[in-house]
């Protein structure tokens, strides 16, 4: 990947972006590319060198960084820290680096941290949950030692104590978040349907094949929706899901507006978004529906 540096970042940001510290390991997949789509990892895999992405885009990485240093000056003495992790799942080997195992006499509480927004601690993640359970079976599968407990360490780069009156806003810049764990099958079943996903993505790459789609949750796509506001007002009056449900309930002295459907991550976080065909077409698409 190419790092640019087009708000002219200082040269020590841009030297500690050039030296990345994350690696997965003599593993075939990591638990973060296990999430990730198939289509994005296949993509990432052939386009690589090629991927370009602006220091200023990047600059939170380094906060996440910094918590491995929080971690080793904080650790206890019942604390294992930033412990990588690998086991073998038909054929494939899956590794996981964990932030932080406390040791317990029931067994281990694994946490991780997290570098995040306060929006996304009060519309928690589908994918921690997903992480802290692989993590889990990574730890029962090669420790053998039963897993008690998992948490996020929440720290919320934008949180502010005016907001802290909002309903559900987190009260501290630092929340811990309980996360539930699943039975060991489910956990299995889990992986084993993710890695069944990659292995087809791969054999379609290898064979220069049609590539599974991305899927809506996948994309974070944000559906076309239809606004009824008033003439010269700022705010809708209602959103509906389709124009004729918008048409049905329109008055005099209101209009409908559209708002087109959205890719959110495709078209602003995906690195491989330029090599997409499925992303390509949705934007021609767009565009063709917008000059009708």
């Amino acid at each position: 990947m190419k790092i640019t540096n087009n708000c002219g970042l200082p040269d020590t940001i841009i030297s500690a972006l050039h030296r990345p510290t994350y690696t997965k390991g003599d593993a075939h997949i990591s638990c973060t590319e296990l999430l990730n789509s198939p289509r994005i990892v296949q993509l990432k895999r052939k386009h690589w060198d090629d991927v370009e992405q602006d220091a200023s885009e990047m600059v939170w990485q380094l906060f996440g960084s910094a918590i491995h240093h929080i971690l080793e000056h904080g650790k206890g003495e019942n604390h294992i820290i930033e412990e990588r992790l690998f086991a073998e799942f038909s054929g494939w080997v899956l590794s996981g680096a964990i932030d932080l195992q406390t040791v317990t006499p029931d067994g281990l509480e694994i946490s991780d941290y997290k570098t995040t927004s306060a929006y996304s601690v009060m519309n928690e993640k589908a994918d921690w949950t997903y992480q802290l359970n692989i993590y889990a079976h990574l730890v029962e599968t090669v420790k053998k030692i039963p897993v008690t407990g998992l948490s996020i360490v929440a720290i919320i780069r934008d949180w502010t104590a005016r907001d802290t009156k909002r309903e559900g806003y987190p009260q501290a810049p630092i929340v811990t978040i309980p996360i539930t764990l699943w039975p060991a099958e489910d956990r299995e079943q889990f992986i084993q349907s993710r890695l069944n996903a990659h292995a087809a993505a791969m054999f379609e790459a290898d064979t220069e094949g049609t590539l599974p789609e991305c899927t809506p949750e996948e994309m974070w796509e944000r559906p076309s929706s239809w606004a009824i506001k008033k003439e010269g007002g700022v705010r809708a009056k209602a959103v509906y899901s389709t124009k004729e449900e918008a048409e049905l309930n329109l008055t005099k002295g209101y209009f409908i507006e559209s708002r087109p459907g959205e890719r959110v991550r495709c078209a602003n976080y995906c690195q491989v978004a330029p090599w997409c065909s499925q992303y390509q077409s949705f934007k021609e698409k767009q565009s063709a529906d917008q000059s009708e």
